[in-house]
């Protein structure tokens, strides 16, 4: 259905593990310290990869106090947009040591660029690949200044109409760049599970022939599961130290030992999903001799015809298949046969006229 994506040598798509980014965002809370044992902690937690976020609340927006700048409702109600992005940011000078920390405990190392600049910052970092967040999927410029760097995208589209989600996604090939992946994404904090609306998923993968992942910003671990029995090749969660601990990004991310709980749930559903596999599995092998049977429930001589009151179609499963039923029916028994004896062809006369070896029990 989807085509599939490197990064740092580890393929992501359908037939692979789902990638798991652990979102720091804001939840450093202005500690370095803090954002280094975050990445510790994402590591222990089983993340694949760590993400930050690169701007500052000059390259995001205005200093201006006026009606526009100021938020109205949802999770930050009450903040104006700079004073918000002030607190949320993470400081550049920080970024490169985190980079190497990433490198050092064996996580990758992601962020969302957010302007020109930013990119251009992280290019001086050597980053592998990028992350677009939701709310610059219209920002075409930005979109195509990304893909020019020839390197995988993970592009995210909530609120995206399907106009507006195609346009990006032909504005990263537009650079020649075809190195991309889609993300189902509310963009609600946190969002509802009625409005997660993941079966677009499959739609998106269908649609668009990428891989296509889940920005997961609900609460528990429930939609992310879900997402990966529906198709889902990225998980991406907010990651904190701890909910008690303030920042713009607390009140809707997940602490270790739930990201942890998190990531094996989706591992648990990837073993479940499995393979297409007819027929008996390794485990069920020991319980095949529970299915039913032909057996001879009533002492039958020599000659005598086989009815529905000496033979029945019962468990254990040692006599013949019982789709022979109906043509075992009216022949007549080759030797004696006492009840509680599984039926044979070879204990039918011209049993071995039936012979189908597909259902002859052994």
């Amino acid at each position: 259905m989807g085509s599939t994506l490197t990064i740092n040598k580890r393929v992501v798509g359908d037939g692979s593990p789902a990638y798991i980014i652990a979102e720091m965002s804001a939840n450093h809370a202005g500690s370095m310290e803090r954002a280094l044992e975050l990445i510790h902690a994402a590591k222990e937690a089983g993340a694949d990869c760590v993400k930050i976020q690169t701007y500052t609340p000059d390259t995001m927006t205005i200093d201006c106090s006026n009606q526009y700048f100021q938020i109205e409702k949802g999770t930050w109600e009450g903040d104006n947009l700079y004073a918000l992005y002030q607190k949320a940011y993470t400081p550049w000078e920080w970024q490169a040591g985190l980079r190497d920390e990433a490198k050092k405990v064996g996580i990758d190392f992601l962020s969302t660029p957010f302007d020109s600049t930013s990119v251009d910052f992280l290019e001086t970092l050597g980053v592998q690949f990028y992350k677009i967040a939701s709310f610059e999927l219209v920002d075409i410029p930005l979109l195509k200044y990304i893909a020019s760097k020839n390197k995988p995208v993970i592009m995210s589209t909530a609120m995206g109409t399907l106009q507006e989600i195609q346009e990006a996604v032909e504005a990263v090939y537009s650079t020649g760049n075809r190195q991309l992946a889609l993300m189902k994404c509310s963009s609600a904090y946190p969002a509802k599970s009625e409005e997660m609306n993941l079966c677009m998923i499959r739609d998106m993968k269908e649609r668009f022939g990428v891989p296509v992942g889940l920005s997961d910003h609900s609460m528990g671990s429930f939609s992310a599961a879900a997402a990966v029995a529906l198709g889902a090749n990225i998980i991406e969660k907010h990651f904190c130290i701890s909910r008690a601990i303030k920042n713009p990004d607390a009140g809707f991310s997940m602490e270790p030992k739930e990201f942890r709980a998190m990531v094996d749930q989706v591992r648990e559903v990837e073993r479940a999903l499995g393979t297409v596999s007819y027929g008996v599995s390794p485990q069920e092998e020991t319980n095949t001799c529970f299915r039913r049977s032909l057996f001879v429930v009533k002492d039958i001589a020599a000659g005598e015809a086989l009815t529905p009151e000496n033979v029945r179609s019962i468990r254990p499963a040692y006599g013949l298949a019982p789709k022979y039923y109906e043509r075992v029916l009216g022949r007549t028994a080759a030797r004696d046969l006492k009840r509680g004896t599984p039926l044979s062809l070879d204990a039918i006369t011209g049993g071995e006229k039936l012979k189908d070896t597909e259902g002859e029990r052994s």
